[in-house]
């Protein structure tokens, strides 16, 4: 499979939105805010371009199949954590892509000099998880019936962490 990983740029709103509406509702509810709007995408670019988010795109012959974010509060208390949302196509998954952006964005963090990352999922995302724990994210916590779909139900909400290497 062939993809070019490359900053998310203002110009991309619409291919990301495309995107976004390619995805299940289950996949975007880690998310906190639903990525199919305009206005979340609006909030999304004006926060990288605060600084308060690093955020990659996977795209394949012009079309974004892959999503990755570095959110940061450099202003908070936890300025030193770094949350990472990571999203790709259900018909790209177990190929590596994934991978690849969870890497690059590994990276980022270390020059931001961060000392932990978190990464949130539904505790069903079994493929997710084991991506996660493969590069040494560790399970923090269960939150019960954090998130609720639009049908109503509510899904526990799994917090993976990982300490960042100093130096």
């Amino acid at each position: 499979m062939n993809y070019t990983i490359r900053r998310f740029r203002p110009t991309d709103d619409a291919a990301m939105l495309a995107f976004a509406a390619t995805l299940p509702e289950h996949d975007l509810l880690f998310l906190g805010r639903d990525l199919r709007h305009p206005r979340v995408i609006e909030a999304w670019q004006q926060a990288i371009g605060e600084g308060w988010i690093d955020s990659l795109i996977a795209e394949d012959d012009g079309r974004i199949v892959a999503s990755a974010a570095l959110v940061r509060d450099p202003l908070g208390w936890s300025g030193h954590v770094g949350e990472i949302r990571l999203l790709v196509s259900p018909e790209r998954r177990g190929a590596g892509l994934g991978g690849d952006l969870l890497e690059a964005l590994l990276g980022i963090a270390h020059a931001h000099g961060l000392a932990k990352l978190t990464a949130s999922m539904t505790v069903d995302q079994a493929a997710s998880i084991a991506l996660f724990e493969g590069l040494n994210f560790r399970r923090e916590a269960t939150l019960a019936d954090h998130v609720r779909a639009s049908d109503g139900i509510a899904h526990d909400l799994l917090v993976l962490a990982r300490a960042m290497p100093t130096g």
